[in-house]
C-alpha cells in the first residue's frame, strides 16, 4: 500500500524527533560527564588533603585517633568551602574516617592506627541536557588512605649521634619505650668524657661522621646543616671520635635560640624552635654517663620534669591554626640512627651497622662544662624523616604520603 504524502512527512518527523533526542542525549553527556570529572577531582583533592593531615596528627601524637580525625573533618571542612558544589551540597555528602594497622589489607579497628582512610560519598552534579533522558543529577565519592611510606633508604637531615639498639627486644624501638608507653624516660644522646665506657669503643662518645669529619662538621651538623648522605643505602655509620664538647653545643643549642660561636649569627640558616622551654634552664645533670639527677635530686621520671614531650605536645596543639611564626615547630625533634653495638669500635678503626631510626625530643640545651657536653633526650617513636622512600619494608625514618585504597578505585 502506498504511504501518503502527509504519512511520510509524519514519519520524518519522529526521525529527526529521535535524532535531536540522541543529540542532546550526546551533548548532555559530554557536557554532564564534563562537570561529574571536575566535581571528582575536587571532592578528591579534599578527601586526599583531609587525610594526610590526619595521618599526620595521628603520626605526630602516637595514635590519637580522636584528634586525628577531628583534624580530618576540619580539612575536609576548610577545603569544601573552595569548591561550589561541595559547598552547596555538603549536607547531602558522608564522610567517613577510618584507621588500620596495615595498609593491605585495610582492616578498620586495627591496632595500633598507622594508617588513615578518609572517604567521601553522595556529592550530586546537576545534569544538563542529560534531563531528557531522566538523569536529574550524576554522583560521584572519592576515598584517600594516607599513612607512613617505606622507609627511606637514604635519609637525610640525621642528627650526628647514634644510639645502641637492644638487639633482642628488636624493632621498630629496639629497646626504647615509646613516648606514652610505660618505661619512657631519658636517654643520653651523647657521653661526655670520663663516662663509664662508651658503648661505641674506647674514644668515642656517640658522635657519628656525617659528610666529613671535624669539629666545624659536627657543629653544623648539631645545628641541622646535615643533607643527605652519599647516594645508595646508609646500612651504617662510621664513628666520629673525640669529644668535641664547644661545637656540640654551640650546633644543638640553635634549637633552643641560643646562638654562640661560630654559630652567634645563625638564626636564619638555624632557627629556634617554636617552643623552646626550659632554655636556658638545664634542670638534668650527669657525672657518669649512667647516673642521672634532675635539679641535683636523683632522676626517677619524666614526671619530675617541668617540660617533656607532653608539655611540648600541649603547647604546640595549642597554637592557632594560622600561626605564621617565630620559630619552627619540630626542631627539637631529631632524628637519631640506633645501630648495632655487639661488636664496639675503637676510634675510628670501623662502623657499627644501623638496625633502625628513632626520634628524640631534645630536653634542654646542652651545658659544656669543661670536658661535659651531655645530650638529654626523650624517646618519641620509630620515626619520619626526609629524603627517598625505598621500595622495601623494614626499619626506618619514613614519610607520611598517600597511598592507594586497596578497597576502592576512588583513589
Amino acid at each position: 500500500m502506498m504511504r501518503t504524502r502527509r504519512q511520510q512527512r509524519g514519519i520524518v518527523a519522529v526521525f529527526v524527533a529521535l535524532a535531536i533526542l540522541s543529540l542532546l542525549a550526546m551533548v548532555g553527556l559530554a557536557i554532564d560527564m564534563g562537570h561529574l570529572v571536575l566535581n571528582k577531582a575536587r571532592l578528591q583533592s579534599t578527601v586526599d588533603a583531609a587525610a594526610l593531615a590526619a595521618a599526620k596528627v595521628l603520626d605526630q601524637t602516637n595514635g590519637n585517633e580522636a584528634a586525628a580525625t577531628a583534624e580530618a573533618n576540619s580539612v575536609f571542612e576548610l577545603n569544601s568551602a573552595k569548591f561550589p558544589d561541595l559547598s552547596t551540597h555538603r549536607g547531602r555528602v558522608t564522610v567517613t574516617v577510618e584507621y588500620s594497622h596495615t595498609l593491605n589489607p585495610f582492616v578498620p579497628g586495627g591496632t595500633p592506627p598507622d594508617y588513615v582512610r578518609v572517604r567521601a560519598a553522595g556529592l550530586p552534579a546537576a545534569t544538563t541536557f542529560l534531563v531528557v533522558l531522566g538523569l536529574d543529577e550524576l554522583m560521584t565519592r572519592a576515598s584517600a588512605v594516607a599513612g607512613p611510606s617505606a622507609p627511606i633508604v637514604t635519609p637525610c637531615d640525621l642528627f650526628p649521634v647514634a644510639v645502641c639498639a637492644d638487639m633482642g627486644a628488636g624493632p621498630p624501638n629496639w629497646g626504647y619505650p615509646p613516648y606514652g608507653q610505660p618505661g619512657n624516660t631519658v636517654t643520653l644522646l651523647k657521653l661526655a668524657s670520663g663516662a663509664a665506657g662508651s658503648t661505641f669503643g674506647p674514644g668515642n662518645f656517640q658522635l657519628i661522621r656525617l659528610q666529613g669529619s671535624g669539629a666545624n662538621v659536627v657543629r653544623l651538623n648539631m645545628a641541622g646543616g646535615s643533607a643527605c648522605p652519599a647516594p645508595g643505602a646508609m646500612v651504617d655509620v662510621d664513628p666520629q671520635p673525640g669529644n668535641v664538647t664547644g661545637p656540640v653545643a654551640q650546633g644543638t643549642n640553635t634549637r633552643f635560640g641560643i646562638y654562640q660561636g661560630s654559630l652567634g649569627r645563625g638564626a636564619a640558616d638555624y632557627p629556634p624552635d617554636i617552643f623552646t622551654t626550659p632554655a636556658p634552664a638545664t634542670p638534668l645533670d650527669s657525672q657518669d654517663g649512667v647516673h642521672i639527677t634532675c635539679n641535683g635530686q636523683p632522676f626517677n621520671g619524666l614526671d619530675q620534669l617541668a617540660y617533656s614531650y607532653r608539655n611540648y605536645l600541649s603547647d604546640y596543639d595549642a597554637l592557632p591554626a594560622d600561626y605564621s611564626g617565630p620559630g619552627v615547630p619540630q626542631r627539637r625533634v631529631v632524628t637519631v640512627p640506633i645501630v648495632d653495638c655487639t661488636h664496639p669500635v675503637g676510634g675510628a678503626s670501623g662502623t657499627l651497622p644501623i638496625a633502625g631510626y628513632g626520634c628524640f625530643f631534645l630536653l634542654q640545651p646542652v651545658k659544656q662544662s669543661g670536658t661535659d657536653a651531655w645530650i638529654f633526650a626523650q624517646f618519641v617513636k620509630d620515626c619520619p624523616g626526609s629524603g627517598n622512600p625505598g621500595n622495601q619494608g623494614g626499619p626506618g625514618p619514613y614519610k607520611i604520603v598517600l597511598h592507594n585504597d586497596p578497597d576502592s578505585t576512588d583513589s
